[in-house]
């Protein structure tokens, strides 16, 4: 116990013994000879000659070694590939220190450190032989077996790792960063998707890749589960899964690229239900197949699962085609009993078609004036299950609708805006949607959103509903929230027949920032509604709607809207979903009111529900 002695009048503390803290010495876990490397498991050629002495390091460039517990595949250049295993080993100490330099491809050159056969943590070099000292935090894993995977699979530029001074520490060299609670990051979406931070290394701090999310791949539903695949800077396929759109898992990304830089890019998922391309076991276990292009915008490649999604395979006879287009989309053609494949590429959508999902056939019905990332798709008019309607819709969010055979499509509409905000691109829908309830949900890529100094980057806008309409102008397609963001509220606050003279506010709320908002309302002629969301502004005139670009006309008058509120977005919903507006903002303050000017407006019913966290609150 603490024992009080008395200076100058002052109490003070002497710690006994017994109440010092302990220093715990440090536990090499790396190699310091070939007597400890050959107990390591070595397969493949690049770990053959792993050991390098100071004189090594020096003629192979590599800088910052310790000394003789360096491992490295540079000795026979980038071409040898090959993995390293080490024994087991019981975690002790809160941390795992090492020092790592070389090639930065993930999965491909880097060190893992596995639990329970998954890899729990995992860090890269950054193109570099300057040795750089980083840690894990493992106190959560404290008395679990580990152990530690070099792996060096990449013969292209860089192919090669260095890592040094492996070690179990309580004071590593260098801390890793700090990034808090998960999903409750003060900046963080709360009932939108973003990705999760897999590793950060302190290597390049400003370097936030782990966090990115881009383009959208592959959507698809299939036996009870929502699959939602995305690029991360072309580098992988992040993988999630949900039941029901709102709660989301992040699963281990899908599948990587397959030399350094040489690219994973958009594409699509297809169920082989007919086992059509043989890459199944048989119809009771069909194969999700995923397309997707490399960097070189020609190389079409696959990868498959027979598993859910969960582990991938790479087909042995990438790539399936050289065709100078990318971004993939891929689905079945019943009348025609053949797969169809539109490719982007010199401002056209290319229609391809095949009868085992391997072979294509360029049927030259080019669609002009096209632009990335097709999603295409039928739909019925009207809710009328007789009358369907196909629908194509580019990568900037501008749809047409029209008539397709199979080979070709015919427009039969102008291009029209599927959503009018400044953070709408690369949308995708859910393919397979015939196996579960029959809806057509879109989601997409919300470009721009940028959080500042958080561990992740971008995010997903929340899923809609598609349907097809007529109105007085012509067909169009309708997109509103899904009724699943129902089951987020806690409470609500309602109002009827409410008149707002000019320059008079309702105050909706006063704090928080996830909300449901849902109105009807008469503004007349040269009067607006504005929705002031935390110093983010919403503009309803009588035929328009202004949300972060310049008015989009609506048909006839506003009549009704909803709108989303999470931490970092805004996104309102005209008339049942005719006018759509996604929108990225950063709060400038608190509080939700609406205010009339230019004329009396007249609220008819509103509504306000209070949302609470599509995440868990404790989450590893």
């Amino acid at each position: 116990m603490p024992i009080p002695i008395v200076l100058a009048g002052l109490q003070v503390l002497i710690l006994s013994k017994m109440d010092q803290p302990i220093h715990r010495s440090d536990i090499m876990i790396g190699v310091r000879n070939q007597q400890e490397l050959s107990l390591w498991h070595a397969t493949g050629t690049a770990f053959r000659h792993a050991l390098f002495d100071k004189k090594l390091q020096a003629e192979f460039g590599i800088q910052n070694g310790i000394g003789r517990s360096l491992i490295s595949t540079k000795r026979e250049g980038d071409a040898p590939v090959g993995t390293l295993e080490s024994p087991l080993f019981q975690i002790s100490r809160k941390y795992i220190g090492f020092k790592i330099s070389g090639g930065n491809y993930e999965q491909r050159t880097c060190l893992n450190l596995v639990i329970d056969g998954k890899v729990a943590k995992s860090a890269t070099g950054r193109r570099s032989d300057d040795l750089r000292a980083d840690s894990w935090d493992v106190s959560q894993w404290n008395g679990k077996d580990a152990q530690l995977q070099m792996i060096d699979e990449s013969r292209g530029d860089w192919g090669h790792i260095n890592v040094d001074n492996i070690i179990q520490t309580d004071q590593p060299e260098s801390f890793p960063l700090p990034t808090g609670p998960l999903y409750q990051e003060a900046l963080r979406p709360q009932f939108h998707f973003t990705a999760r931070q897999w590793t950060m290394s302190r290597l390049n701090p400003q370097q936030r890749e782990e966090g990115w999310i881009n383009d959208l791949n592959g959507l698809i539903y299939y036996e009870g589960e929502y699959h939602l695949f995305a690029q991360r800077w072309a580098k992988c396929w992040l993988h999630a899964v949900s039941k029901d759109l709102i709660h989301w898992t992040e699963l281990q990304p899908a599948f990587w690229e397959e030399e350094l830089d040489s690219g994973t890019q958009s594409g699509t998922c297809v169920i082989d239900y007919e086992n059509t391309s043989g890459l199944g076991v048989d119809k009771a276990h069909p194969p999700m197949i995923a397309f997707w292009s490399r960097f070189d915008n020609k190389s079409q490649c696959l990868c498959y699962s027979l598993d859910k999604g969960r582990t991938w395979t790479r087909y042995a006879k990438n790539p399936l085609m050289d065709y100078p287009e990318r971004d993939p989309k891929v689905f079945w053609y019943a009348p025609g009993k053949h797969w169809v494949m539109m490719l982007y590429g010199n401002g056209q959508y290319h229609i391809l078609t095949s009868k085992n999902l391997l072979n294509w056939n360029d049927e030259k019905n080019p669609i002009d004036h096209s632009f990335e990332c097709p999603d295409f798709f039928e739909l019925p008019l009207d809710e009328n299950s007789k009358n369907k309607k196909w629908v194509l819709i580019q990568g900037n969010g501008n749809y047409s609708i029209g008539t397709f055979n199979g080979t070709k499509f015919s427009e039969e509409t102008q291009r029209h805006a599927c959503d009018v905000g400044p953070n709408f691109y690369a949308t995708q829908s859910w393919a397979n949607n015939d196996t579960g309830d029959g809806r057509k949900i879109q989601t997409a890529w919300m470009r721009g959103a940028d959080f500042p100094d958080m561990p992740f980057n971008q995010q997903i806008s929340f899923p809609c509903e598609l349907t097809l309409r007529s109105t007085i102008e012509g067909l169009r397609v309708f997109r509103k929230p899904i009724h699943e963001i129902e089951s987020l509220r806690t409470e609500s606050h309602g109002w009827k027949d409410v008149s707002l003279a000019p320059g008079q506010s309702l105050v909706l709320s006063e704090k928080g920032d996830l909300f449901q908002i849902k109105g009807e309302v008469v503004i007349p002629e040269g009067a607006q509604l504005t929705l002031n969301d935390r110093g983010e502004h919403v503009t309803l005139n009588t035929h328009s709607i202004t949300s972060g670009t310049g008015p989009a006309p609506v048909v006839g008058s506003v009549k009704t809207f909803e709108i989303l509120l999470d931490r970092t977005s805004i996104e309102t919903f005209i008339n049942d979903g005719e006018v759509s507006s996604t929108r990225f903002v950063l709060p400038k303050g608190q509080g939700i009111t609406l205010t009339s000017s230019g004329g009396l407006v007249e609220i008819k019913t509103l509504s306000i529900y209070s949302l609470k966290s599509a995440w868990p609150k404790q989450i590893h």
